[in-house]
């Protein structure tokens, strides 16, 4: 048998809008990631980008389980003596709630250049409101 091998012109890229209020974090991500991956697909190859565009709204109104808003901790380091900065995940949402769903996603994707164009294809928004009207994207529901 021959290994299938989808070509750029069988590709057809799909926009999706998902509501993140009251979604647990870990799997909405988990599902995002998928579809970013193509998995859903049946021309999913793990060496090629088949997934689709994926638009989250109301990244500020996701849930955690246990005491992770307290407990989480995401951490930076600047390479610098005294630059390691750690927040918790109950900062970091109150900054920028977006980068909380974008930072689950890109450690479920490859890590490989493949993940990372995998990651432009993943626009957050903290509120309901997103300027990909034009795109038509279906709704995602998730269970």
């Amino acid at each position: 048998m021959k290994t299938y091998i989808a070509k750029d012109k069988d590709i057809q890229r799909s926009w999706y809008v998902v509501d993140a209020k009251d979604k647990i974090l870990g799997r909405l991500a988990s599902k995002i990631a998928s579809i970013l991956r193509g998995k859903d697909k049946v021309i999913f190859s793990t060496h090629q980008d088949v997934g689709d565009e994926v638009i989250v709204v109301n990244a500020s109104k996701i849930m955690v389980t246990g005491k992770k808003l307290t407990q989480k901790e995401y951490k930076r380091y600047s390479a610098y003596p005294g630059g390691l900065n750690i927040e918790t995940l109950e900062t970091v949402m109150k900054k920028s709630p977006e980068l909380v769903i974008r930072h689950a996603v890109k450690g479920m994707l490859p890590k490989s250049k493949l993940g990372e164009k995998m990651l432009k294809k993943l626009r957050v928004y903290p509120n309901e409101v997103h300027p990909h009207k034009a795109q038509s994207p279906k709704e995602l529901k998730l269970t």
